[in-house]
């Protein structure tokens, strides 16, 4: 099977560059499931019904979440009618669950959705809660398993690919929405730290740079926008998955000009 997995969508220019490129690409690169994180796709935070009917339509099957899943408190009815998952690690009485099981390609696909602890809500420990998990779906039988660990620190993410690697297909990080640039396969399970956004690419972290810079600057907050006019991008990871294993992955950059990069993980030899 053909994974691809987008990071952050960042409001309206993440969804339009969504809308613009993803059918070309999902039908380019026959991608079999496309896989996306949505919790800052409503003007940055969180999700409204009406967004989240909008990227569905544009080729989305599964959507992730992180710290800003119940920014918008409709999301509560959403988890019944669309493939929405929140973290995994929030406690079990917290409505909708954070992994799902499909079936993609003639194999079954489970999504798990984590999120880290450093500067995040209190929630269960993210790592106990998947190495359960992933335990629990090996006795089912089920092999290919990619994870979205929302996380701050990298050292989290990379310790949970330590912990998770030869047992998941895939393992990619958001929150940051700063791509980073260690793609590789390593024991059958490709790995990236950080995603990156997909919208504006020319502010702070997708959002008008005019409240971060006032904040960094004299340590008053505000309410962080999504600038109306920006240079846009489209991050996307591309992975192929068998029998729990990744044999191949890429990355694309599509910028909102038409230029589209595309860089190859690394396979870690034996």
């Amino acid at each position: 099977m053909r994974v691809a997995f987008i990071g952050d969508i960042v409001g309206r220019p993440g969804r339009e560059m969504l809308k613009k490129y993803l059918p070309k690409i999902r039908k380019e690169y026959e991608i079999d499931f496309v896989i996306a994180n949505y919790e800052n796709a409503s003007h940055g935070f969180g999700l409204t019904p009406k967004n989240a009917n909008e990227i569905v339509a544009y080729g989305l099957d599964c959507l992730t979440g992180g710290n800003h899943s119940w920014d918008k408190k409709e999301i509560e009815t959403l988890f019944d009618t669309h493939e929405i998952l929140r973290p995994h690690n929030y406690p079990d009485d917290v409505s909708g669950t954070g992994c799902k099981i499909y079936d993609v390609a003639g194999e079954k696909l489970a999504v798990l959705n984590l999120m880290g602890h450093y500067s995040m809500p209190l929630t269960d420990n993210a790592f106990r809660k998947a190495k359960s998990t992933v335990e629990t779906l090996h006795v089912e039988g089920i092999k290919n398993i990619f994870v979205d660990f929302h996380a701050e620190a990298t050292s989290e993410k990379r310790a949970m690919m330590m912990l998770l690697q030869g047992q998941v297909a895939g393992i990619i990080g958001t929150h940051t929405h700063v791509s980073t640039d260690d793609f590789q396969i390593a024991n059958g399970t490709a790995y990236l730290t950080d995603m990156g956004l997909t919208g504006c690419r020319d502010n702070v972290i997708g959002m008008d740079e005019k409240v971060p810079l006032k904040q960094f600057m004299t340590g008053l907050k505000g309410h962080f926008d999504v600038p109306k006019n920006c240079k846009k991008i489209l991050q996307m990871a591309i992975m192929d998955f068998s029998d729990g294993k990744c044999s191949g992955a890429f990355k694309l950059k599509q910028f909102d000009d038409g230029e589209l990069l595309k860089t190859d993980a690394w396979i870690e030899k034996d």
